[in-house]
Parts: C-alpha cells; structure tokens; sequence
C-alpha cells in the first residue's frame, strides 16, 4: 500500500499530469482556477501535481462523464471530504473507547474496590470530606 506522504508528493508537470488524467492542459488550469484541485507550485511557480490529484482528477472525469456538472461535481467532493472526516472521527473515537475500556477492566481485575482512584490519592480537604 503506497503511503499517504507519498501520494501527496508532487511528481508530474501540467503537461504528464494532463496526459495521465486524459484531459488538455487548459483542461486543469480551469479546474484549478475553480478549486477542483490544487497542484503545488514549485519557487520557479510551476504546477505540480501528485498521485493523489491524479486520482481527483480521474474522478472529476467519471463524474462529469456521467452527466454532473461542475458545480455537482464540487458538491460531491466536498461532502465525500466531510464522510473522510466524520469517518476519521468516528475510528479516533472507537479508539478512544477501547483504551477506555481495557482501562477500565484493568482496575477492575485489579482491585476488588470500584474506586478508580486510590483514596490516598485524593488531596487532603477530599479525604476528610469523604471519611
């Protein structure tokens, strides 16, 4: 599996990266222009596009291909950002839930107490309110 460092690292010139997406040159000047996809510059300000634009751009043809519009098709990628990102949250959160979880079956194999912390402790002013 290639990793995502690597895909993001720009490789190809508007001119491979036109041939490799099967679109013209002004073809991806346009997209650029409306945001559809956004190369790195070199200093000298030369567009460079990475795999992973490449592959943005394979999709904005399937899409058009199919019938969407632009606008469509900037709604589309938009919202398939926002599923990335609640996806994301979602696995970050499961994984939160799981460290929880066998920390909670640690104190609970460890101890014969339901306390998750040890009275000692507790600052001074708690102890003397608990006892």
């Amino acid at each position: 599996m290639v990793a995502a460092s690597d895909r993001n690292r720009p490789l190809y010139m508007i001119s491979v990266a036109a041939e490799l997406a099967g679109v013209h040159p002004q073809t991806l000047r346009a997209y650029e222009q409306k945001g559809l996809v956004t190369p790195q510059r070199t200093s000298g300000n030369t567009r460079m596009y990475s795999q992973a634009d490449i592959d943005r751009l394979e999709l904005i043809n399937e899409l058009t291909a199919e019938g969407i519009n632009l606008a469509g098709v900037m709604r589309i990628l938009d919202l398939q950002t926002q599923l990335d990102d609640a996806n994301d949250s979602l696995e970050n959160l499961r994984k939160r839930y799981h460290r929880l979880a066998r920390r909670m079956s640690e104190i609970d194999a460890g101890s014969h107490s339901v306390a998750l912390v040890r009275r000692s402790d507790l600052p001074p002013v708690i102890r003397w309110l608990t006892s």
